[in-house]
């Protein structure tokens, strides 16, 4: 049997453009050697966020007073926490699978391998089988960079993955890297009472995202305990120690456990890229609007790429290849990819920031607001101002971008992304109706600074 398409990969690429393919009425097989879900169910956002809500529970009941609500003596159980984390995923995992019965797929659980391109097909080697299909996706995904740091071969340190097998609450926990991973577990560990400190190499945590938010939840979180050493370069790993240069000067930390957070580089090695010429950029598969190689008839999305390490940007990375692959017409855009970082409060972004707009000559307007202009907000959040703003063009006052800090922004940020895509203005915002009282109509009532 030819396959109408092969997909590498079982996670938010693979398995969604398995079901849309299916939907669609190719024949399709997907090749996952572990659990469907790929890392961001089993090991990554699904896990993390199931935790984050935990501790949010646990710290809403811990400060209950404030909202009249008195529950003396609240406590934890990390190891329940933990068994209702593996049963969400056991969960999810299970619906994937149903799914891709559901739409015809077939699942391979062994590792593949591209062997050839012929004239009849791209040829694929899992087990001791020999597959062949007339398209491939590739989107085998990402794994937790490890740097040279010297004395890192025989340190204990944990990855993201390894530290959702953690049994016990650490009294102490240095983490390497302020970027979304490391925020949102010094957010989990900080919450249930460990003492972290967070290092990091650049100025300001959570890079890429506005830094003026990025700065307002830096602050949050120093209120809550948690430290952090920012412009410091590790240098060095002993044990469950960690050096590190700051401002010329040589500092140590010893702690529980060491979090290493620098980043994701994607898996491509030893699944045949080579074999049949699949070209490279910056460490990932080079594609096209169309998500397609430089391959005719391969495809690839998600991770592997090394561009939008997202799991939102590789779904719809596979439906544009998918698309493609049908004859529907489609390309893929990147000016409206939303950001998220699931701490208490959130943080949420879209489009550019005002240091990626003046980067790129871009002549902009700035307003913002205060969450607490909703009236929802103030509500339900005793303390915490939040902030939300929005940044547009100069010239024709199309939105540019939208950055919040405060809860629910997770659940709000669409709304500007649907913007962005829709080059809505300024002024054809002020005559969209929001429901009231709602947080999201922060974005409005900032739209009417303008």
């Amino acid at each position: 049997m030819i396959f109408d398409l092969a997909i590498l990969g079982g996670g938010p690429a693979g398995y969604v453009a398995a079901e849309r393919a299916g939907r669609g009425g190719l024949k399709v097989i997907l090749f996952e050697p572990k659990n469907l879900g790929g890392v961001c169910l089993n090991e990554g956002c699904i896990p993390t966020k199931t935790l984050l809500y935990s501790t949010k529970i646990y710290d809403y009941a811990s400060h209950g007073s404030k909202y009249g609500i008195i529950a003396p003596e609240v406590t934890f159980s990390f190891s329940e926490m933990m068994a209702r984390k593996n049963k969400v995923v056991k969960k999810l995992v299970s619906g994937v699978g149903s799914k891709m019965k559901k739409h015809g797929v077939l699942v391979v659980n062994h590792f593949a391998t591209i062997s050839e391109k012929t004239k009849d097909g791209i040829k694929i080697e899992a087990g001791s089988t020999s597959y062949l299909c007339k398209n491939l996706l590739v989107c085998t995904g990402s794994e937790s960079m490890v740097p040279p740091i010297p004395g890192i071969e025989s340190c204990e340190f944990l990855t993201s993955r390894e530290i959702l097998q953690l049994e016990s609450v650490p009294k102490s926990l240095t983490i390497i890297g302020g970027g979304v991973i490391g925020i949102e577990f010094a957010n989990i560990f900080a919450t249930l009472g460990t003492k972290v400190t967070i290092i990091e190499m650049l100025d300001e945590i959570l890079t890429g995202m506005d830094s003026e938010i990025s700065a307002l939840l830096r602050k949050e979180f120093t209120q809550k305990g948690i430290e952090f050493k920012l412009k410091s370069r590790v240098t060095g790993l002993n044990g469950k120690t960690v050096t590190f240069e700051s401002n010329g000067v040589i500092n140590e930390i010893t702690s529980d456990q060491i979090l290493l957070s620098v980043g994701r580089k994607a898996n491509i090695k030893g699944i045949g890229l080579e074999n049949i010429g699949i070209e490279l950029n910056r460490g990932g598969i080079k594609i096209d609007e169309n998500c397609r190689t430089n391959i005719p008839g391969v495809y690839a999305a998600g991770d592997v790429t090394g561009f939008s390490l997202l799991a939102h940007t590789a779904s719809r990375e596979a439906e544009v290849a998918v698309n493609h692959i049908m004859g529907v017409a489609d390309k893929m855009r990147y000016h409206a990819i939303p950001g998220v970082v699931y701490t208490n409060p959130e943080v949420s972004g879209v489009g550019l920031t005002e240091e990626s707009a003046k980067a790129k000559g871009i002549e902009i307007v700035v307003h913002k607001l205060p969450m607490v202009y909703a009236g929802r907000f103030v509500a339900e959040n005793d303390t915490f101002q939040g902030l939300c703003k929005v940044i547009a063009g100069k010239k024709y006052g199309e939105i540019l971008g939208v950055h919040m800090i405060g809860n629910p922004s997770s659940e709000m940020i669409y709304g500007a992304c649907m913007a962005i895509e829709a080059e809505f203005t300024i002024e054809q915002l002020k005559q969209v109706v929001f429901p009231h009282p709602t947080v999201s109509e922060i974005f409005r009532e900032t739209a009417w600074e303008f």
